[in-house]
């Protein structure tokens, strides 16, 4: 099939994570992403740290398939060249910090008389009105204000989640809300202005929790690994490490009890006998269950869950995830083109059947400046980037 996007072109003025999450996903489905980035550093997250051969981690992960262009947009030419390129798009998205679209000129209502039918989309930490639209937004504060951190970890320990999931979701709304402004100027002709905060894209996610405090009037507790809501759910001790269960209805209940347990009047004691009531005595069955199950080996255990039908996984390492023998099988792994060489990278989740899957590269910082100004017909810019040219290297 044709990539969906394919003749989309997107001005990416961005860095760190949710705006190239957004845009390395457009570039997934074929669009033609332009990255505007400063000389000299460019995005922020090309120097998080140096994991890959050198290489952030977070910018291999975020993008690939793009062109990088650097330009000084402080400069009165760097903006004209950015007015050039805009003058073409069809996309623009960006997530700078608190007023700086506005400063240069950037905003949706001094783009939109002269680009009518331009899709912009801003991402910002909590949007351009209210008393925080100032504040600087990073993942882990935004976690702490949209309640996430309220539910992990413990009372003693609050932590935050691993992956920088405000980010993400602010990523994911933004990626999903330009493809249905695409939709709709493809049947009215007209653009749309997008705005994505990742307060309200984090907040979007701890809705059940939000409910159990509006309606219930209590706090769902923290209960680290375990379920607030669901018992028993989480990882468990066995004689050997942890196995991961879900018990997610009653029938589950009953399999768990008789089959594995080996204790079917458990599943009819009138403190575990429904959800409810094994959430409000958790202290008394999660104890029980790890007792039953102390001297158990793993394997033994999983083959039980399993001939139960019970659902049941395991906690990984990070490396373990990379030996994955579902990924394997599923043929999820690719290679990706880089400044420091092939690198083993994780195709798109977007399995939509007869998308092409075209090797990608990571581009250095500018190099594709002058290639895309002759392409805009801007062919007297001449690149601008201080050039990242690491020594190149094969990855197995």
């Amino acid at each position: 099939m044709t990539d969906p996007l394919a003749g989309i072109v997107v001005i990416a003025w961005e860095q760190a994570v949710a705006a190239p999450l957004a845009t390395r996903h457009l570039a997934d489905l074929g669009a033609s992403v332009i990255k505007i980035e400063r000389p000299g550093d460019g995005d922020q997250a090309r120097h998080y740290d140096g994991a890959v051969e050198g290489m952030s981690a977070h910018f291999v992960w975020l993008n690939r398939g793009k062109r990088s262009v650097a330009l000084d947009l402080k400069d009165a030419r760097g903006r004209a060249l950015l007015g050039g390129l805009l003058a073409r798009a069809d996309v623009f998205v960006h997530n700078q910090g608190p007023g700086a679209a506005s400063r240069l000129g950037l905003a949706f209502e001094q783009l939109s008389p002269r680009h009518p039918s331009l899709v912009q989309c801003a991402i910002s930490g909590y949007g351009p009105a209210g008393p925080y639209r100032d504040r600087k937004a990073y993942d882990l504060l935004v976690q702490g204000e949209a309640g996430v951190m309220a539910l992990t970890g413990s009372d003693a320990h609050p932590v935050k989640a691993g992956i920088p999931v405000a980010d993400i979701a602010a990523g994911m709304y933004a990626f999903s809300s330009i493809l249905g402004a695409l939709y709709a100027r493809q049947r009215d002709g007209v653009g749309a202005t997008i705005e994505i905060t990742m307060l309200e894209s984090l907040t979007e996610w701890v809705t059940a929790a939000t409910a159990v405090s509006m309606y219930a009037g209590r706090e769902p507790a923290r209960m680290e690994a375990r379920h607030s809501f669901i018992v028993p759910y989480g990882p468990y001790h066995v004689a050997d490490g942890f196995v991961n269960i879900a018990v997610q209805n009653e029938s589950q209940w009953r399999r768990l009890c008789a089959d594995v347990l080996a204790s079917p009047d458990l599943a009819d004691d009138p403190r575990f006998r429904t959800n409810e009531l094994r959430l409000a005595n958790r202290d008394a069955l999660e104890p029980l269950i790890e007792a039953r199950w102390r001297d158990v080996p793993k394997a033994s255990l999983e083959a039980l869950l399993e001939a139960a039908d019970v659902p049941f996984g395991d906690l990984r390492s990070l490396g373990e995830v990379t030996r994955h023998p579902q990924l394997a099988a599923r043929d999820r792994w690719t290679e990706t083109d880089s400044p420091v060489g092939t690198l083993r990278t994780l195709l798109h989740p977007m399995n939509i059947a007869g998308l092409s899957r075209p090797r990608t590269r990571i581009p250095t910082l500018g190099e594709d400046t002058d290639e895309v100004m002759r392409e805009f017909g801007l062919a007297d810019a001449p690149a601008e980037a201080e050039r990242f040219r690491p020594t190149r290297r094969a990855v197995p």
